[in-house]
């Protein structure tokens, strides 16, 4: 199986960006990240920093699918994060959600990880067919049938988490999905709120039904953020996998194996 990966990051209307992304491979497995730092003046990227190497180096050191070991990897950052708020200062209420995407390319599989409100989707023939549910009072609203998905996306309490890396005392609550089958064609993204809030899932599917490969899909995103986001928006970060087809041009957008490719 032949992947592409393309990956997108701006700092919106904010004054610097807490988002980071980041994967990892070594020709068997992948492992993809997205994570949203929060805190401000410098914690929310700290705190979304750590989760990152702390995540894709624990991937790294034992690739796999297994539900109960992606949520440890989880459990591993948040700990992580919450050693980093022992410095104090900026750092001592930085907080991060994340979602890690585990791919086993021989297997053609996928499992997917999650804590607060960065999704991941699976789009199958121009469809989303799967997708994280937030930790979030706006997703506990639509759950109880108060809130569409629509208006949770707009509702004014939107950004309030019930979930996030860097607590011990209530520690975060980490979905890890069933393992879902991955064929030729799939696109999976993963993105924080900054992509999916502004736009909606209808256009994220519009978007992509206009899109032949990763990259165009991936500036067309950029493209309609910018275009309907409020001034002041928030950071936007996208990680897009395409899952190439034969008669696709069989290129790998993937660095060299390692614990992060952040950019």
């Amino acid at each position: 199986m032949e992947i592409e990966i393309v990956s997108l990051s701006k700092q919106g209307g904010r004054e610097y960006n807490e988002d980071v992304h980041g994967h990892w491979h070594n020709g068997h497995f992948v492992a993809c990240l997205v994570a949203d730092g929060a805190g401000g003046h410098g914690g929310g990227d700290v705190a979304a920093a750590t989760a990152r190497s702390s995540i894709l180096a624990g991937f790294a050191a034992g690739p796999t699918l297994d539900a109960d070991a992606l949520r440890a990897l989880l459990d591993r950052a948040n700990l992580d994060v919450v050693a980093r708020q022992a410095e104090g200062g900026k750092l001592a209420s930085m907080r991060s959600t994340v979602v890690l995407a585990a791919v086993d390319l021989e297997q053609h599989a996928l499992v997917w990880a999650h804590t607060g409100d960065s999704r991941a989707y699976l789009f199958r023939g121009g469809a989303i067919v799967a997708r994280t549910t937030d930790h979030s009072l706006v997703q506990q609203m639509v759950a109880s049938g108060m809130l569409d998905d629509e208006g949770a996306r707009l509702h004014p309490q939107r950004n309030m988490l019930l979930s996030a890396l860097g607590s011990v005392q209530e520690p975060p609550d980490i979905t890890v999905s069933g393992r879902m089958r991955l064929e030729v064609g799939d696109v999976l993204l993963l993105c924080s709120d900054g992509v999916w809030e502004p736009l909606g899932d209808e256009w994220l599917v519009d978007t992509l039904h206009a899109a032949r490969t990763a990259a165009q899909w991936t500036e067309e995103l950029d493209a309609q953020i910018q275009a309907q986001a409020k001034p002041g928006h928030d950071n936007y970060t996208a990680v897009v996998l395409w899952v190439l087809r034969e008669d696709e041009e069989s290129t790998r957008l993937m660095a060299d194996p390692g614990p992060a490719d952040p950019e």
